[in-house]
Order: structure tokens, then C-alpha cells, then sequence
């Protein structure tokens, strides 16, 4: 189960331009491995964005802009523009938070969580660490997993912009 650690503000941006604008580490196309301190990402992201990403919170269910919503086209991480997930992965799982039943590979790694005294895999974007969410084994056919992710970690790319 996906649970709140620390409730950051709900954005109503639909895109992270806030998250890309001042940020020297962003690129969709490098996915060259990142070892940014904290203290860095913290001069460079949004709080919200920073909470979430960099500490581990969560989204308050139901608030985030990606939650309910079905456009064709592609996840970034929000704070280093790596590829996440392609849009037809995602399914509505009701959970409260987007969720996709495949991940790219190339742009997420898992670590242990045992936090809130719970047993789960934590899923980080590959190249910077981010914290994106988590991974159950509850999901649909074909993979059965559910990867129930923060709205505020991810940037929508739609299909209509890169054609």
C-alpha cells in the first residue's frame, strides 16, 4: 500500500517548467548517472518537488495531476529528465496515485524499503536516485505489478509534442 509521509503542497501545473527552468542537470537524451548532493537538488528543485524526490514524501491520494489522467505520450523524472514510463502502461488502479504495470528498465532502479514498518521496493529513477514511488505485486496482466507513482516526480511529455 502506498502510504504519506509528508504531505507537500498539490500543484496544479501540468508541466515541471518551474522543475526544468534553473536546473543544469535536466536532459531527456544523458543517461549518464548523476551524484548531485542534496544539498544541491535543494538550491535547484521546487520544495514540493525536493520533498517527494529527494526525502522520500509522498503525495496525498487523489491530488496529484497525473492520477486521473489518459493522455498518449511519455514519463520523465521531473528532477533529471530521464525516460520512465510509456503512457499506455498506465491503468487505473484507484489506489490514489498514477500507476503503470511496466517501467522502462533502462530508467528505474528498486532499494529496500522497510520504513513505516512496512515491507516495500521503493522504485528511483536510475540516473539520479529520485524517489518515484513504489512497486507492489497487485498489478493487471501482462506483468501483474503496479508501480504507484508521485505525480509531482514525473513530467508528461505528450505524443502530439515530439512528432
Amino acid at each position: 500500500m502506498c502510504t504519506q509521509v509528508k504531505p507537500p503542497e498539490k500543484s496544479n501545473l501540468m508541466d515541471n517548467s518551474t522543475t526544468t527552468k534553473n536546473n543544469p542537470y535536466y536532459s531527456r537524451t544523458d543517461r549518464t548517472k548523476l551524484n548531485v548532493p542534496n544539498s544541491e537538488w535543494k538550491k535547484i528543485l521546487p520544495e514540493e518537488v525536493y520533498a517527494v524526490a529527494r526525502e522520500a514524501a509522498t503525495e496525498r491520494p487523489g491530488t496529484g495531476k497525473y492520477n486521473v489522467y489518459d493522455e498518449l505520450g511519455e514519463y520523465y523524472c521531473a528532477v533529471c529528465g530521464n525516460h520512465l514510463f510509456r503512457s499506455d502502461a498506465k491503468f487505473s488502479s484507484t489506489c490514489g496515485w498514477p500507476s503503470f504495470f511496466e517501467a522502462d528498465k533502462e530508467g528505474t532502479s528498486y532499494n529496500r524499503d522497510s520504513t513505516l514498518g512496512m515491507e516495500r521496493i521503493e522504485v528511483v529513477c536510475k540516473r539520479c536516485d529520485s524517489h518515484l514511488g513504489h512497486v507492489f505485486n497487485d498489478g493487471p496482466p501482462p506483468t501483474g505489478t503496479r508501480y504507484c507513482m508521485n505525480s509531482v516526480s514525473l513530467e508528461f511529455v505528450p505524443d502530439s509534442k515530439t512528432k
